[in-house]
């Protein structure tokens, strides 16, 4: 950085920039830590020096929080992929089941909007398709942080829920279900080739909450990758031009994920129906009757204070999923 000409490359300054953040944040975590186990050997030794039990209270507070904290750096070592530390584009799409499931889709919704303020993460809606009964049929959510993806990547698949309906006059228990899938925001200096015979762009009139927040024109966009049937939107700006270049990141975001997951070598090589998550694949269950809990499928964490997981609680299974995604990958290596 302190090469002449450095600042000549903007976007190449940020990034360095942005690296040597990471790296400096890294190290002042990781030297807050060492300065607390000091302490808690310190404080040890006073304790044997003079026989005085009175720290012991102190001593374990201390080793419960340095614990906590040592645990917390060691999950952000899980967060090694290529995307990781990127942005996270969020979407969400109710099932089959009308009215009960796009409820549950809402409710996912303020679930991760209140993790994200919770990790003091900012939440932006790209697009929502909203009913006029209630819930919505599907939203998109730009969350933006450091690591957003690496952690929300761990909420890819079909989420079920289960109670008793408040839709229902009979008072039955019903089980639903939403989608929810997640793609890095890619940074502006990652180039893919895209034929632009292959896309399909539609403009439509955005919807809005009602007034003067009702746009007048034709300004949302919906692209459609034909090869694949991958269809993305956004809504959340007024200019048209704006909401295409937003469209356009989220659909390079989904193919450049989908590439990965085949293997795949370019986009060309790219085909199918990627539309949405397959259903019957739930990764999670919800459950508030007839008893409450919260159910990981894939690793089996779980948790009894449902209102605390529907209110942002998520470290636990996001925590579970990356240190089994770690043991995974060292015994397949």
């Amino acid at each position: 950085m302190q090469k002449a000409g450095f600042w000549d490359d903007l976007a190449r300054a940020q990034k360095v920039s942005a690296d040597l953040k990471n790296i400096q944040n890294k190290l002042s975590t990781y030297y807050g830590i060492r300065d607390k186990v000091e302490e808690i050997e310190l404080m040890l030794q006073l304790i044997e020096e003079e026989e005085d039990e009175g720290y012991i209270s102190e001593l374990k507070s201390l080793e419960r929080e340095t614990g906590d904290e040592i645990e917390k750096f060691r999950i952000t070592t899980l967060l090694s992929g290529e995307y990781d530390r990127n942005n996270a584009i969020l979407t969400i799409h109710a099932g089959a089941g009308g009215t009960e499931a796009q409820d549950w889709a809402e409710m996912l919704m303020r679930m991760y909007t209140r993790w994200a303020e919770k990790s003091q993460f900012k939440v932006q809606v790209l697009d929502i398709l909203s009913d006029t009964e209630a819930g919505i049929k599907s939203v998109t959510l730009l969350i933006q942080g450091e690591y957003a993806y690496g952690y929300l990547k761990s909420e890819k698949g079909v989420h079920r829920l289960v109670r008793i309906s408040p839709f229902d006059s009979s008072n039955r228990r019903h089980t639903s279900f939403a989608s929810a899938d997640i793609m890095p925001e890619l940074d502006d200096d990652i180039e893919i080739d895209i034929n632009p015979a292959d896309l399909k762009i539609d403009t439509f009139r955005s919807s809005g909450a009602g007034g003067q927040h009702v746009n007048t024109t034709d300004s949302a966009v919906r692209i459609t990758h034909v090869p694949t049937g991958v269809v993305v939107s956004c809504q959340n700006e007024r200019s048209q031009h704006k909401n295409k270049a937003t469209a356009m990141k989220m659909l390079m975001a989904k193919l450049v994920e989908i590439k990965e997951t085949e293997n795949k070598e370019k986009i060309e090589d790219i085909q199918g129906n990627y539309n949405q998550i397959a259903w019957g694949s739930q990764i999670r269950s919800y459950v508030f009757h007839p008893y409450n809990l919260v159910k990981d499928h894939r690793t089996n964490a779980e948790k009894g204070n449902i209102q605390a997981v529907m209110d942002g609680d998520l470290d636990l299974f996001m925590n579970e999923y990356l240190k089994m995604k770690s043991i995974n990958n060292k015994q397949e290596s």
